[in-house]
């Protein structure tokens, strides 16, 4: 019956307050975290590289980087930062030490794009309802004088069942046929200026197209998050999606350059209750294609 009264009080809450009840459900505080250091099912990732690892990490954290969580580039000319098959993913969780009853805790150390890929990344695996991000990351840690360790704990292998991935990641076939189409809207989560085509992306040796994919919005990861590590407050994120053009009910899919960036994006959607997909091989793969592209600052 309890449950059943606070279900009901959600339901009819302000959108504001489901926002809300939503992103605590994402990100976890500082203080929160080292109240459950202790915890045997607590998980703690620290994304980054190993110097600054080495250097001082939350205690009990275990350093992991994306490459670690992506699949090994194979082909003459592979896409950076794809989804690793799910056998892959699974056996490096374990060695994380990740369980079926695991809560996981991520949290960046230079560039929250980095800790977001990581959590859609568990997320997609099925861990997502037990992952959440450390709001601030390392620095905000650090800042409030909390203790760090150099040393690397011991980890005990985990015991995590074998998994398919949720539908969370689509190609440039779905892109094209959804980019105008009812319910989905399609958001560019680069900076600005490559959504403009004033720069491109790529390598001098593979540079990208310049502009953006046709039909695509602008949502810079930058715009919904803040330098120091967080989500930007919730009603600047809603109107920054409200701003773009995403309803209530939308399905939000975003692109970046190659997949890391938008997971921000889409992190920060999710946080109002929307529905998302991630265009993996995002402009690195559009550029290679025939798709549309369109140059020009975002439209109202």
């Amino acid at each position: 019956m309890r449950a059943l009264l606070a279900l009901l009080l959600i339901l009819l809450s302000p959108a504001s307050a489901l926002a809300d009840s939503v992103r605590e459900r994402l990100v976890v505080s500082t203080e929160w975290l080292d109240r459950h250091l202790a915890d045997p099912d607590l998980v703690i990732l620290q994304v980054g590289d190993k110097a600054a690892y080495e250097a001082g990490h939350i205690p009990g954290a275990r350093l992991v980087n994306l490459p670690d969580l992506a699949a090994p580039p194979t082909g003459p000319d592979p896409l950076i930062l794809e989804m690793p098959a799910p056998e892959v993913l699974r056996a490096k969780l374990v060695a994380l030490g990740v369980s079926d009853r695991s809560r996981i805790v991520v949290y960046p150390t230079r560039d929250i794009q980095s800790a977001t890929r990581v959590v859609f990344t568990l997320d997609a695996a099925g861990l997502g309802d037990r992952t959440r991000l450390l709001e601030g990351g390392l620095g905000a840690w650090k800042a409030e004088g909390r203790a760090t360790s150099t040393e690397t704990p011991v980890v005990t292998p985990g015991k995590l069942a074998a998994f398919t991935y949720k539908p969370l990641v689509v190609d440039a076939a779905f892109v094209a046929a959804h980019a105008k189409q009812p319910g989905y809207v399609v958001v560019d989560a680069r900076t600005p200026e490559f959504y403009a085509g004033a720069k491109a992306g790529g390598s001098p040796a593979k540079p990208h197209k310049a502009g953006h994919i046709a039909g695509a919005r602008s949502v810079p990861f930058s715009t919904v998050t803040t330098p120091d590590l967080k989500l930007a407050p919730a009603d600047e994120v809603a109107a920054t999606f409200k701003a773009a053009g995403v309803k209530p009910g939308d399905t939000v899919v975003a692109y970046c350059h190659v997949g890391q960036q938008a997971s921000a994006t889409l992190f920060a959607a999710r946080t109002l209750g929307l529905k998302v997909l991630l265009y993996d091989g995002s402009f690195e793969d559009w550029s290679r294609r025939d798709g549309a592209v369109e140059t020009g600052a975002p439209k109202p």
